[in-house]
């Protein structure tokens, strides 16, 4: 059987870490097996091309959830990266790290060394930051982190002016001393492409002879010898393969596929691997349990001056785009369409902010086949307003479907589960109106096109969410990390309860979720998490 000293499982923003940090030092060997196939893709590298990638299933498991009652019933429609540098070749590239608090939470749970000042050095180690450096920010380091502030929409100042008309502070850098207030999202790109896990991590670390990376490999579970993880098993090209670790096994495939993989292999909730005909390696109830993500409210605009819709819709504009862009790297092709954003305060008297702020100066409330494509917006000039709140106390589960790893799992969000929820939801879309009355947006705004002028009472209002809210793709939680194998999945050092050589290390581990997007937190974790593993085997003998 062929022998790795360590088996990285799923080639995301996590994976794609490991396998860099693991064989730096030249004297380990490391497997890192990918489901999806190559990121070496035209629309995976230009930025907003991820508005392809949105529904094509060669680099997206585009997973959906059940029915979910408290968004009407609805199925929820999930993207993950099913490709080389997973979410982070296809998301839309905004870094944010989130809030010293968030990270201060996670060290009150109970997990040691995961307090806001561990972590800084962690976000600062990653960065290559036109911030930086500053005991803020990081400088040098492998992912670049770009200050488009000067490139975006002219209507992102109106977004500005119209945030200061509401009482919000301008913010330059909202990865900064504070988060809070409003400003220019920095988003992942290294002169004019997108800067993914993989092209940041990967792809220096394949030069290298101990980093073996296999893709359209199915992982099918995590071998055992007692409670002792040995290897895997994969599937590619129609055969199965078993390769053994010599040192260890690191589950880096993300919060659904992680979790699933858990459960496939015997460590899970007992009755339920039993039920699905799984041998149980160790009862584990927390796995799959503990899902979070962010709920978005968007409210859609029509406008009286030219937006991003004007740009990318007409075929002569989107032939000049693709001439800046070609020529030079700028352009619309060259952004991402989040542009501008922040973190407020829905009312007085919180103690931090409690929502997230988006700018979009592009609308596609018209559809083809049911999808948003970024390259085909309205006919007519338009802009969005989106909000999120930071920390949703609701919380989902995952569990299987089948025994078949090529059968996904079944994932129930339960959505506004909780009051607490609900209220903020509602916070959310009144703050949004807020912002649309005052005078720098009411300039502007020809129309509200959703929820329309018709919505106004509490209740229109709150049926308006449950029909139209959906996640901006950041689940979480699933493998939570926590002293107590009762209700946690992994320790401090992402060691898996119950098991031994067996890690995991992605957003799956997130003991709650960061107030903004998950990707600069996964990445923070999966450096810390791949220093933890090596500082453990720093006196081994490795061949």
């Amino acid at each position: 059987m062929t022998e790795f000293d360590f088996i990285v499982v799923g080639a995301g923003s996590a994976g794609c870490v490991l396998a860099n940090r693991l064989t730096a030092s030249g004297r380990h060997t490391v497997l890192l097996l990918e489901a999806g196939g190559s990121d070496r893709r035209f629309w995976l590298r230009i930025p907003i091309g991820y508005g392809y990638s949105f529904y094509d299933p060669t680099v997206n498991w585009m997973y959906r959830t059940a029915a979910d009652p408290g968004l009407a019933g609805r199925e929820g429609y999930w993207p993950r990266g099913k490709v080389l540098g997973g979410s982070s070749s296809i998301n839309a590239m905004v870094f944010v790290r989130g809030q010293p608090t968030d990270f201060d939470e996670w060290a009150a749970m109970g997990n040691a060394g995961w307090g806001w000042d561990d972590v800084l050095p962690w976000f600062k180690k990653i960065e290559d930051s036109d911030h930086g450096p500053s005991p803020w920010r990081g400088s040098g380091g492998p992912l670049h982190v770009s200050d488009v502030s000067q490139a975006v929409h002219p209507l992102c100042q109106v977004y500005l002016r119209a945030g200061a008309e509401a009482g919000l502070a301008f913010n330059p850098d909202l990865n900064g001393a504070s988060a809070e207030g409003v400003g220019t999202y920095q988003i992942t790109t290294r002169n004019g492409l997108r800067e993914s896990a993989s092209t940041a991590y990967l792809h220096p670390a394949m030069k290298r002879a101990g980093l073996s990376v296999q893709t359209d490999a199915q992982v099918m579970r995590v071998l055992f010898e007692g409670t002792q993880a040995t290897g895997v098993r994969y599937r590619r090209g129609g055969q199965v393969h078993e390769v053994r670790a010599r040192r260890e096994v690191i589950l880096s495939a993300g919060a659904i596929n992680s979790p699933q993989l858990l459960m496939l292999s015997g460590v899970g909730p007992a009755a339920h691997l039993q039920q699905q005909g799984i041998p149980v390696v160790v009862d584990r109830a927390a796995v799959g349990q503990n899902l979070q993500d962010h709920l978005c409210i968007d409210h859609l605009y029509r406008s009286r001056v030219p937006t991003l819709n004007t740009e990318l819709g007409p075929w002569h504009a989107k032939l000049w785009a693709g001439l800046r862009y070609v020529a030079a790297r700028r352009g619309p092709l060259a952004l991402s369409v989040n542009q501008s954003g922040g973190f407020v305060r829905s009312r007085p008297g919180l103690e931090r902010p409690n929502l997230q702020l988006y700018f979009s100066p592009l609308s596609y409330l018209r559809a083809r086949a049911g999808k948003r494509e970024l390259m085909r917006p309205d006919p007519y000039p338009g802009f969005l307003l989106g909000a999120q709140p930071c920390k949703p106390t609701s919380r989902g589960q995952l569990e299987l479907q089948s025994a078949d790893a090529g059968m996904g799992p079944r994932i129930t969000p339960r959505s506004l589960d909780t009051e607490n929820d609900r209220q903020e939801m509602l916070e959310a879309t009144l703050f949004l109106r807020r912002l649309a009355a005052t005078p720098a947006f009411s300039a502007v705004i020809e129309s509200e096109l959703t929820p329309g002028s018709g919505v106004q009472s509490v209740e229109q209002l709150v049926e308006d969410i449950r029909q139209r809210a959906s996640t901006v793709f950041h689940p979480v939680g699933t493998c939570r990390m926590g002293p107590d194998p009762l209700d946690a999945v992994v320790d401090s050092q992402l060691r898996v309860h119950g098991v031994q050589r067996l890690r995991v290390i992605d957003a799956s581990a997130f003991p709650t979720l960061p107030s903004g997007n998950t990707n600069a937190p996964t990445l923070m974790l999966a450096e810390k998490g791949a220093a933890a593993l090596m500082a453990d085997h720093q006196e081994s003998t490795f061949r």
